[in-house]
């Protein structure tokens, strides 16, 4: 067939995609819609159960109707006159301290850890000092302890330095515990920076401390943008450490969210469900907002290890 031949089939044909092609093209993309939805109404399952609890009263939550919507509108009272909203005021009455205590730990504990990491890695990337390798790797073997390993020698320290079960105490722990995370962040994101910056910098007589400050630093956005949101993360919510170091009068949301499921009305899950949503509104609100930039800045520093 010649060439003139096939370029008269084509524009006699429009050059168009065979029928079939587009209809498996049409029934795969249907498939994986579907497919993607299933997953997302898997996820908000729970999260739908949270909602709907929260609002009933004692009287109307049961193990047979926590899938049902509740029988009365949140602001009608039932025959105890608890309403709906009641629950969210009992949630918020209890947590409403602990929640300023929870900000007080989780962002220092994000901040710093990201700068005391952002240093680490910059260090341990342009400053090939000896044994420098092996000191990576021993800071990175902290982010294979569990906590569970470090649990009772952490509390016999704690003991022993006479340490308080307050906020400070936490956030020494977070501190400590979120440097080998985030100075491995920042030792792969800087080893990605371009060595001409770093000569250039030299040669206009800048030292260490001022490339850092002059050239790196403005380029960590990223960095510290995927650190300070997975420190803050963990911080506000922790239980284990908080469960150890801390007290219920004195530490984070997250003890405070067990002792309200846990308290004198037992039967009231509408408040402790309340409680959960106000204790994970924070968190949401980080990754909503900062969302994007958390998988930008973790992809750009996966490049080199």
């Amino acid at each position: 067939m010649s060439v003139a031949t096939g370029i008269e089939r084509k524009v006699s044909t429009g050059g168009n995609i065979p029928t079939g092609h587009k209809t498996r093209a049409r029934i795969g993309r249907t498939a994986k819609y579907a497919l993607l939805l299933l997953f997302i109404v898997i996820v908000l399952m729970p999260v739908y159960v949270l909602v709907v609890t929260s609002f009933k009263p004692p009287s109307d939550v049961s193990a047979v109707t926590s899938w049902s919507l509740p029988s009365l509108w949140p602001w009608q009272a039932d025959a105890d006159g608890v309403t709906g909203f009641d629950n969210w005021g009992t949630a918020w009455e209890a947590l409403a301290a602990p929640l300023g205590r929870t900000f007080l730990l989780a962002i220092p504990a994000a901040l710093i850890s990201a700068t005391l990491g952002s240093m680490n890695g910059f260090v341990l990337s342009r400053w090939k000092f000896p044994y420098a390798n092996l000191v990576f790797t021993l800071i990175l073997f902290g982010m294979f302890i569990p906590y569970q390993a470090i649990m009772v020698p952490l509390v016999q320290m704690k003991t022993s330095l006479g340490l308080p079960s307050t906020i400070a105490t936490l956030l020494m722990v977070h501190i400590i515990y979120g440097l080998p995370i985030c100075t491995l962040i920042f030792r792969n994101y800087y080893e990605g920076v371009p060595e001409e910056l770093m000569e250039a910098s030299r040669m206009d007589g800048a030292g260490m401390l001022a490339s850092y400050w002059r050239i790196i630093l403005p380029l960590s956005l990223p960095g510290f943008v995927v650190t300070i949101i997975w420190q803050f993360t963990s911080a506000w919510n922790d239980y284990l450490f908080a469960l150890f170091l801390s007290d219920a009068n004195q530490g984070p949301v997250s003890l405070s969210l067990v002792n309200l499921s846990q308290g004198a009305q037992l039967s009231n899950y509408g408040a402790s469900m309340a409680g959960a949503l106000i204790a994970s509104l924070p968190t949401l609100v980080v990754y909503i907002v900062l969302g994007k930039y958390f998988i930008g800045g973790l992809m750009s520093g996966s490049v080199k290890s």
